[in-house]
């Protein structure tokens, strides 16, 4: 049996614009998992004709969070921390989804089979991919749903 994004992918998702302050884009993360019952990671970013534009997720935020010189002072031990987290909260007001989203996104078709689906994952460590078909948002796949998909095959 051929088992493909359509088959596995969430038909309703949430999403964001570039223009949305990355505080709001938070508290529309925390809204989104509320009313998912289940954590929500990374949302779709549409531009204002309703195409995809981009991807963020918690990780692009959390990047965002860390202090910008880490790499090159190694290990956070000798940094003083003291406001850190408060001060880059602070930040978000002002910096947008734009700046700091994945803009080359990487989707899938509906009929993409799940094995092309879970290989584009793995090699592109990608969590989640758009189903999209003429231009046309259909779903997105979340890693989770795929491998919950394939667990059912096991113990059934």
């Amino acid at each position: 049996m051929k088992i493909t994004a359509k088959d596995i992918m969430s038909r309703t998702f949430h999403t964001l614009t570039p223009q949305t302050p990355i505080n709001e884009a938070v508290r529309l993360f925390k809204e989104a998992s509320r009313e998912e019952g289940r954590k929500i990671f990374g949302m779709m970013v549409l531009n204002s004709n309703g195409e995809l534009a981009g991807m963020i997720s918690m990780y692009d935020i959390l990047l965002f969070m860390r202090p910008k010189h880490t790499h090159i002072w190694g290990n956070m031990d000798d940094i003083d921390v003291a406001g850190i987290v408060e001060t880059a909260c602070l930040r978000t007001t002002s910096v947008l989804v734009g700046d700091i989203m994945t803009p080359e996104v990487i989707s899938v078709t509906p009929d993409t089979h799940i094995l092309m689906i879970l290989d584009i994952m793995i090699k592109k460590h990608v969590r989640r991919l758009p189903v999209i078909e003429d231009k046309e948002i259909k779903g997105i796949v979340y890693i989770s749903d795929l491998f919950y998909n394939i667990l059912d095959r096991f113990t059934t």
